[in-house]
């Protein structure tokens, strides 16, 4: 979870890069989450980000999708017609043929082309080896700003199948004045075992960024701020 001065925000983005790809027939989710906020008020949140999905070619895809406020039924949020196919023909989910070792800059910023009546919220990837940036999809939010980013790994694999490991880099944002800004730190939050996840999970970080990974000895505690590298 990142750490931002409080002020609302009309762009987020980082950089992803899957160091070790899972091995195992399991979902896996890589992904930075935004909350949706208007007049004091949370609009929901979505997330995007790439998969590890064994329903896709080649298990692999790219998601951008999220839910209603809690006080509507977190009804999952419309959007618009992604131009990129799907195999599962799941409106979120679609198929994204991406690389272990390649950097990949997730991005979510107003759409240009949102309908007048809604404040649409475009998801963007774009591979920095190549330079090609690929629209996922819009999403449709009673949100005007953005609200406490952050990114996670979610892994429906068994705690003792094999290490898989993230790094995120590059975290910025940028506020509705105008203005750039960074986290500094990051606090680390887990899923306890009792609630589904794993205690073989930790957080590192090196000279390019911070890295999550499974099935390792955990060396970074729950809720302890970790610096950003390069901030």
């Amino acid at each position: 979870m990142w750490e931002l001065p409080q002020a609302p925000l009309i762009e987020v983005s980082a950089t992803l890069e899957i160091l070790e790809p899972p091995s195992v027939r399991r979902l896996y989710f890589f992904a930075l989450q935004v909350t949706f906020a208007s007049e004091r008020r949370l609009r929901g949140g979505a997330h995007l980000g790439l998969q590890w999905n064994p329903s896709f070619p080649g298990s692999t895809a790219a998601n951008w999708g999220g839910y209603g406020p809690a006080d509507g039924g977190s009804r999952l949020l419309a959007g618009s017609r992604s131009p990129l196919r799907s195999s599962r023909s799941d409106p979120n989910s679609r198929d994204f043929s991406w690389k272990a070792g390649r950097r990949y800059r997730l991005r979510v910023a107003p759409s240009p082309e949102g309908p007048p009546d809604v404040h649409a919220w475009r998801g963007t990837i774009t591979d920095l080896e190549t330079g090609i940036e690929t629209v996922v999809r819009d999403l449709f939010t009673e949100g005007a700003y953005l609200a406490a980013p952050m990114v996670w790994t979610e892994v429906f694999a068994r705690c003792e199948h094999p290490p898989v490991s993230a790094r995120w880099s590059d975290l910025r944002a940028m506020t509705a004045s105008g203005d750039e800004v960074r986290p500094h730190r990051v606090r680390i939050n887990y899923q306890s075992r009792t609630d589904g996840g794993c205690d073989n999970t930790s957080v590192v970080v090196d000279e390019l960024g911070i890295i999550q990974t499974t099935d390792v000895e955990r060396q970074i505690p729950q809720g302890a701020l970790l610096p950003v590298p390069g901030a």
